[in-house]
């Protein structure tokens, strides 16, 4: 028979079970819902953000920024965000529009903030693409991904106080990793014979990179991939190869790849392994974090170059 003592201890056990679910769904409404603009951009949040955030992200893997056209299901996500966070430089020229029709209130968290900027191709030859003249691929310089990594942290700190010490933490943990990996690309790119660290991308989204680690990225289109290359760009960059026996051509994966295969058949060079430049691959691919991006491109990069 069971005691007054038994009972109890069952009621209180099956109460428990019970508010499991609801427990469950409670902690879940309970995130910071963010919102962050293209792939690359939502995984430093999610660094940043840990469990504490929900991110959802517009542009996502191998999406093209550039031209992407939001959705009314966007603008409902804006309306849902407590932040927004966007690269800035004028890469999403489609963002202000969107912030406005969504009526969204909450704030927007430039990622670029801080960080000064590379005039890109197309400002050379007089035609901005809407970037202004500046080159917006800015997290391809890993010192830039930590200012990225800095400004996401206040953003998030701004707007959930209460879990600054999580967002700090985190952000701290992650600058060690970004260091390490700076060192690692450093190490790698060392290894190149300097006479050979020059390639060519599908669009101009590498001068980052090259500022930051020296070696030398043609393409033959600009900042952004939403104009053709012209004819002449592309005759003048086949004479280029030939004249400097550039040995490897890269195809993004936001980039048509039929305009490199042309010019890999003309001159000689050989395409490399894919190589990411404004987008992850998907979660399960060899760049599904940017972490792995930046270690997959440098990598492709060495085995081209070295061999």
């Amino acid at each position: 028979m069971l005691t007054k003592r038994d009972l109890l201890a069952s009621l209180l056990g099956a109460l428990a079970l019970a508010a499991t679910p609801f427990a469950a769904i409670a902690q879940t409404a309970d995130k910071l819902d963010v919102v962050a603009t293209f792939s690359i951009l939502g995984d430093l949040v999610k660094q940043v953000g840990g469990d504490r955030v929900s991110v959802t992200t517009l542009v996502g893997p191998n999406g093209d920024a550039h031209v992407y056209a939001p959705t009314p299901a966007d603008g409902r996500r804006l309306a849902e965000a407590k932040v927004v966070f966007a690269n800035g430089l004028k890469f999403e020229g489609w963002i202000d529009r969107l912030i406005l029709s969504s009526g969204t209130k909450a704030p927007r968290v430039e990622a670029t903030k801080g960080i000064t900027p590379l005039k890109g191709e197309d400002d050379e030859h007089g035609h901005g693409h809407d970037h202004g003249g500046l080159d917006p691929h800015a997290w391809q310089n890993i010192a830039n991904a930590k200012i990225y990594v800095a400004n996401i942290r206040d953003g998030l700190i701004a707007a959930d106080p209460a879990s600054k010490d999580l967002y700090q933490a985190n952000a701290s943990a992650y600058f060690a990793k970004l260091d390490a990996l700076d060192t690692e690309v450093k190490e790698i790119v060392a290894r190149i014979p300097k006479d050979r660290r020059r390639l060519i991308t599908s669009h101009d989204a590498f001068r980052y990179f090259q500022d930051a680690y020296g070696i030398t990225f043609v393409a033959p289109q600009g900042v952004s991939t939403d104009a053709e290359a012209s004819a002449k760009d592309v005759a003048k960059i086949i004479r280029q190869i030939k004249r400097e026996q550039i040995k490897a051509v890269f195809v993004e994966n936001v980039s048509d790849p039929r305009l490199m295969e042309r010019i890999a058949k003309e001159t000689g060079a050989r395409i490399g392994d894919p190589v990411f430049s404004d987008a992850l691959s998907a979660p399960d691919g060899p760049a599904g974090t940017y972490i792995d991006m930046m270690r997959h491109n440098i990598r492709a990069f060495s085995t081209a170059l070295s061999s």
